[in-house]
Parts: structure tokens; sequence; C-alpha cells
């Protein structure tokens, strides 16, 4: 591997270690200082398939189409254990619609509540709150066990959930509550969902 290759990946993973938040191929090559992102692209995939291969307890994944450098899911506890969870309100709000719309397209919740979702949705993963499974060219999105323990609800089952939030909410409590579209038709606007206010009000915050 050429040498500026080698020094490409190790800026690669600099600066996904300290973005904070999933970073698209083109910002990661603007951040680099280069001005070709296919070059990027292959040591960002290189650096991929050597952290796969590494014994080590952070991955670099692909999250739609951004990338983060992220602890892997079976080490979560160990750092939940000495880093308590602390959720922005803003998070809570789209883990709120997450928990009452589940499954739901990333995309759908992007068009939801805009471009921050994508940080958002790297944020509540890396709490182990929800998963985010690959689905086409976006991910979906539910919450886990460790979402229902750490909000006190009884069950894990989103049927479940969504009747808690409802209930929460002031909102019908059928279990036929109507969910998100996969996709919005075209033209339409994204469907709102339940209202998830900010702040300590929010029904995952009580």
């Amino acid at each position: 591997m050429p040498a500026k290759t080698d020094a490409l990946e190790l800026k690669l993973e600099a600066i996904l270690f300290a973005g904070g938040a999933p970073l698209s191929v083109g910002e990661l090559t603007e951040k680099a200082g280069e001005t070709d992102y296919r070059v990027v692209q292959r040591a960002l995939r290189h650096l991929v398939r050597t952290y796969a291969g590494r014994q080590t307890s952070l991955e670099i994944r692909r999250v739609g189409d951004r990338y983060a450098l992220q602890v892997r899911e079976e080490f979560l506890p160990a750092v939940h254990s000495v880093q308590p969870i602390e959720i922005p309100p803003r998070t809570l709000k789209s883990l709120t619609l997450i928990a009452y719309h589940q499954p739901m397209l990333q995309s759908t919740l992007v068009k939801m509540v805009g471009d921050g979702a994508y940080q958002e949705v790297q944020e509540l993963t890396s709490f182990g709150l929800i998963r985010a499974e690959p689905k086409g060219s976006t991910l979906e999105l539910s919450t886990t066990a460790r979402f229902a323990e750490y909000f006190g609800i009884g069950s894990s089952r989103p049927d479940e959930i969504r009747q808690f939030l409802a209930k929460k909410l002031g909102l019908p409590t059928s279990s036929d509550a109507p969910t998100v579209p996969t996709e919005p038709e075209d033209g339409a606007e994204a469907p709102t969902g339940p209202p998830a206010p900010e702040g300590p009000t929010s029904p995952l915050a009580s």
C-alpha cells in the first residue's frame, strides 16, 4: 500500500474519532484536505476492513451514507457502567418517534426532524437504546431490550411500547395505531408522528 494511502487512513481514523457524528465521504474528503473523493473512498474501505479484522473493541460502521467510529455493540454495557446515559432533549424527541413508529427508516426520521437525525441515531445506537440495521440505502431503526429496561417499560414488544407512549401522550391506546410509511409519496410531507415535547415533559423523561 502506498505511503500516502497509509497516511490518509490514519488521518481518516483521527477525523472519525474526533468527529462526534457520522461523516459522509464528501465531508471526509474535505476535512482530510483531499480533492479526489475516490482516493478517500478506497482508503476508507481499507480502514473498515482493517478494523473488522483487528482484535479491538471499536469498529467503523456505515450509517446510511455516512461512517462512524464507535464501540462495538458487545462492549456497550462496559462503557455504560462507567458512563451514565445523558440524553439531550432533541435526541430524546427522536428516540420517542423511533419507539412509537418502529420499525422506521432512518431516511424517514431525517425527513421528520432534519439532518441532525444522523448524529442522534449514532448516539442512541452507542447507548444501546436502538438498533440500526441496513435496509437498502438507509437503516431500519427499532428499540432494544435495554430501551424498555432503561425507561421502566414492562415489555420490549413494539406494540406494547406504542401503547405505553400513546398513554403518556394522551393518544388513543389502540394497538392498531398507524405506523410511519416506509417512504412518503412523492410530493407529500413526511408525517410528524406523535408530539414529542422537548425537555423534562417528554414522555420518556418522566
